[in-house]
């Protein structure tokens, strides 16, 4: 059922604006039902009916009938005129930029209001927007409402089932692009990437000395402590080195410091190279990373092989994501 607010009602400083709203809601309903009955009864197989089974009734409505379109203009009047009194305090309270966008904005209203044919039935767009607008006022809660959740689920599965076919679509063509050897690529890496090569050489190397400085030297001492045990153990593993300790005298001294000088050697190393990339200093190592990647246009390119490969990968990635666009969320919410 439909809740309303009663909290927000009594503080809305619009409380005259839902007074007639709720005027016009129910005056709207009034006409829509007398409209929709009047379109009924205009067939002669309708009148016979009831001029057969309900005469009095066929009798007393039959002279309103004749007189419809004066009685629809006095719902017309009504609504004319609260459509020019909302007109009239939205160029006061200066709602929109200019004082004539009101009736561009709330159309419907103002076409709904020629008592011709179909176009009364735009009403029914009005008595929409009423409810929409007590909706946002927090005035009323139509999100509980059976009609709501029906009409919010068929609502989503139709978007989900056109946003679909939309994508897979797009990734069809994409994928055709792909196998025609479309130039695309080229182009994005010729115009897009490789004029801004310099500017990704520096982003990159910024990540790279930050990433080093917050992962390697706060844990530097425990780095250089598992790398040396770990060079220990491979080098103690070596059949050759440890035929050292075999040599008389001085055997075991030069296995150890062998195993000390080594284990050194790889720790400073390492640690050198991650000292390197945490400083400004790795710019020139990153830019040449980026070079080869992104070359100069008219440097070589891949060979053929390379190439079907890649187009391959690209085709099975994007048959992977039509995979999963073609899941139907909202079947797994049937009721």
């Amino acid at each position: 059922m439909l809740k309303i607010n009663r909290e927000n009602l009594k503080s809305s400083h619009q409380l005259v604006w839902f007074i007639i709203d709720f005027l016009m809601l129910g005056l709207l309903i009034i006409n829509l039902t007398f409209i929709i009955w009047d379109s009924i009864y205009n067939f002669v197989a309708v009148q016979n009916l009831l001029k057969e089974h309900a005469p009095a009734i066929q009798s007393a409505y039959h002279p309103i009938h004749e007189r419809f379109i004066f009685y629809d203009l006095i719902f017309v009047s009504i609504f004319l005129t609260e459509f020019f009194v909302r007109w009239g305090y939205a160029i006061k309270a200066k709602i929109y930029d200019r004082w004539y966008f009101y009736p561009f904005i709330h159309w419907y209203d103002l076409v709904g209001c020629i008592p011709v044919g179909s176009l009364r039935f735009l009403r029914i767009l009005r008595v929409i927007s009423i409810i929409y607008r007590l909706h946002q006022y927090k005035i009323i809660d139509i999100t509980n409402t059976r009609i709501y959740r029906f009409v919010n689920f068929y609502y989503e599965a139709f978007m989900e089932e056109l946003s679909d076919r939309i994508v897979l679509k797009v990734l069809s063509g994409v994928q055709q692009e792909v196998k025609r050897g479309s130039p695309l690529f080229d182009k994005i890496q010729e115009d897009i990437l490789y004029p801004r090569r310099d500017m990704l050489s520096d982003w990159i190397s910024k990540r790279v000395a930050e990433a080093a400085q917050e992962g390697y030297v706060p844990n530097r001492g425990a780095l250089r402590s598992y790398l040396e045990d770990r060079v220990d153990n491979a080098l103690k593993q070596n059949l050759e080195l440890s035929r050292l300790k075999y040599l008389p005298v001085v055997g075991p001294t030069i296995q150890e410091t062998l195993e000390e000088a080594v284990g050194d050697i790889v720790a400073h190393v390492i640690h050198q190279i991650l000292e390197d990339l945490a400083s400004a200093s790795n710019h020139a190592f990153i830019e040449d990373i980026v070079n080869v990647f992104l070359p100069t246009p008219g440097e070589v390119r891949a060979d053929e092989a390379q190439n079907e490969a890649l187009i391959n990968l690209i085709i099975e990635i994007i048959d992977a994501i039509k995979g999963q666009v073609r899941v139907k969320h909202w079947r797994a919410e049937l009721p």
